[in-house]
């Protein structure tokens, strides 16, 4: 009688280095060995169907043995779903199809593609198919799943490039002269309060941080308003975390504070402040009172500030988002921001391996909306604007001379 322990052993030892064939011809071969009851006993060791194992003595007995380079016999097994069925793979690409999404006849229009979607999509059509058989159709159709990416910047100016280059031979001569060079922007406004922070963070498990449900403004709190500064030659910033609206006002005065606080002892011999800034929001090449309030600056420092905005549909490109603000988002990540303390110490502990540092203070003063600059205080302004795109390029002067020879 066989030992079903001991084909085990042979099989379990075998079995990475056989293929399908391998297998059925182990098995006969031990169930011949043993004699009567060894297809029973064989199957019973190593779990392969008595059928198969039959099939396996039956090949054994053969005048023409299969092929060496085959497993089954030709014609063996289900032919493939794609073979029985002519219009399957037709049915699943108009499907998944990326220009269904324009069509509002499609079926899947409005909803999800998963798999389990798909497969009663095509069930409906006529076809035998589970959600199983569907993502094997679609890995082999090179599809895979995956999320949005942003890259469309929307319409691009067709001085765009240019507007770059002119920007880094503004910004690379102003360095070389040893002049304070600035990125600034608003980082995202952000809720104050117990609310979700995006990112994860080390914690006991089990102990996550509990935060709202909902992210509704608390108005006895209010939300921060961030306007950064970030200075290109010394590789650190300053930002002033606004409590009220992000107007021009708030977004010159932490230019101010940073002036004051940072900028005038780091450059003592300065002639002209470079700005370079994003076209729109609180420091946009259209908003009146940020060139308003950017002559006031001038005045108080009595230097020129040479402004640079960036071509429209490329906020993103500017040095301060991806030298500043990325770190700070991956400071404060998976931390409620719970009070506008925490946020600026939050800001303020933000450093980088390349030797980032940054100055936070709270600004606590009002900014009101809609203050409206009249045609007067506008033309008042000292304003040159550069001979390449003066409404992105231009340079406000100090007033003091002019003042001093009226007087």
């Amino acid at each position: 009688m066989i030992e079903e322990e001991q084909v085990l052993k042979r099989f379990v030892a075998l079995d990475p280095h056989l293929d399908e064939r391998g297998r059925r011809r182990f098995a006969a071969v031990e169930a011949r060995s043993a004699g009567y009851g060894g297809i029973a006993a064989v199957s019973r060791a190593t779990g392969i169907a008595a059928s198969t194992i039959g099939r396996g003595l039956a090949e054994l007995d053969e005048v023409a043995p299969l092929r060496i380079d085959r497993v089954r016999r030709p014609g063996g097994g289900r032919k493939p779903l794609v073979a029985q069925d002519e219009k399957l793979l037709a049915d699943l690409a108009a499907l998944v199809e990326p220009s269904a999404r324009g069509d509002p006849m499609s079926p899947l229009r409005w909803t999800c593609k998963s798999l389990r979607r798909l497969a009663c999509e095509l069930c409906a059509l006529g076809h035998k198919i589970s959600h199983t058989v569907v993502g094997e159709l679609l890995k082999k159709q090179k599809f895979s799943l995956q999320a949005n990416r942003k890259t469309r910047e929307g319409e691009s100016h067709p001085d765009r490039d240019a507007q770059f280059g002119h920007i880094n031979t503004a910004v690379a001569a102003a360095l070389a002269e040893k002049q304070p060079v600035i990125s600034v922007d608003t980082k995202k406004k952000e809720l104050v309060g117990d609310f979700k922070n995006n990112g994860r963070e080390w914690r006991p498990k089990g102990d996550p941080e509990e935060v709202r449900v909902h992210d509704f403004l608390i108005k006895e709190l209010g939300r921060a308003v961030p306007y950064g500064v970030y200075d290109f030659a010394a590789n650190d910033g300053w930002v002033s975390v606004g409590m009220n609206h992000d107007t021009a006002a708030f977004a010159v005065q932490s230019i101010r504070r940073w002036w004051q606080e940072i900028g005038r002892a780091r450059y003592p011999l300065a002639t002209k402040l470079v700005i370079t800034a994003d076209g729109g929001g609180s420091n946009g090449s259209r908003v009146r009172l940020w060139k308003l309030e950017l002559q006031r600056l001038a005045d108080e420092l009595d230097i020129d500030i040479e402004v640079h905005h960036l071509p429209p549909g490329t906020s993103k490109w500017n040095k301060i988002e991806h030298r500043m603000f990325s770190f700070i988002t991956i400071n404060w990540r998976a931390q409620p921001l719970v009070s506008y303390r925490v946020i600026v110490d939050l800001i303020s502990a933000t450093k980088t391996d390349t030797g980032l540092s940054i100055r936070c203070e709270l600004d606590k003063a009002s900014y009101p909306k809609g203050i409206l600059v009249s045609a007067a205080e506008l033309a008042a302004i000292k304003i040159k604007p550069a001979e390449f795109h003066g409404e992105w390029n231009y340079t406000i002067s100090s007033r003091r001379s002019d003042r001093a020879v009226d007087s």
